[in-house]
């Protein structure tokens, strides 16, 4: 009870310096706590008109590109990851027509299609979409495990392995402990796998 009475204090706070957004995002938080509590409840019904408002103005200021990409997450919150990957690549089109491939929006959209291509298997968009992400991000650690477990999944494990290494060559705290735990790991079995590919290519 105390999380939850801390979050609405949280959410308190945040309403009264205007930041809408974040006590929305406050109050779901502790609505996953604590489910149908009547502070959280009330705190909602108040906050929710002028959070719809502000979503529906900020809607409607988004360009073209941006709303492309907005469906795109939508689609890809709901598992709908063919959908996701139609609109991420609209939103790409229309940047690549205005010579913005490299936008923080396109490498955005590149970021989440590429998700959505590891979620259906798609191990070749998932290795493109990367590839086009660290051309201008070359130390983004998301990209480079996506691209690892994509190489590993069509067995280009030297590939995986490269990635991996670049990973965890990278400052402990720009990488994390879930990732650099999650690339130690990955690191071993793919060594285990080149080291087995080399004993039997030498055979």
């Amino acid at each position: 009870g105390e999380q939850v009475a801390s979050y609405c204090a949280k959410a308190r706070e945040l309403m009264q310096n205007g930041d809408v957004a974040g006590a929305m995002k406050t109050l779901e938080l502790a609505s996953r706590l604590d489910a149908g509590n009547p502070d959280i409840v009330a705190l909602m019904d108040k906050l929710k008109p002028k959070f719809e408002r502000m979503e529906a103005n900020r809607k409607a200021g988004l360009s073209p590109t941006e709303k492309h990409k907005e469906k795109g997450d939508q689609c890809y919150k709901n598992a709908q990851f063919e959908d996701a990957v139609q609109h991420y690549t609209k939103c790409l089109d229309m940047l690549a027509r205005n010579g913005k491939s490299a936008s923080p929006l396109a490498l955005k959209a590149y970021s989440n299609r590429a998700a959505c291509y590891k979620q259906i298997s798609n191990f070749d968009g998932t290795i493109s979409d990367c590839t086009a992400v660290l051309e201008v991000e070359p130390e983004n650690t998301k990209a480079l495990i996506r691209r690892a477990q994509a190489f590993e999944g069509v067995e280009r494990y030297r590939f995986a392995l490269q990635d991996i290494k670049t990973v965890l060559a990278m400052p402990y705290s720009q990488v994390g402990k879930a990732n650099f735990d999650l690339c130690n790991g990955m690191q071993h079995r793919l060594q285990r796998t080149v080291t087995q590919l080399k004993k039997m290519n030498s055979s």
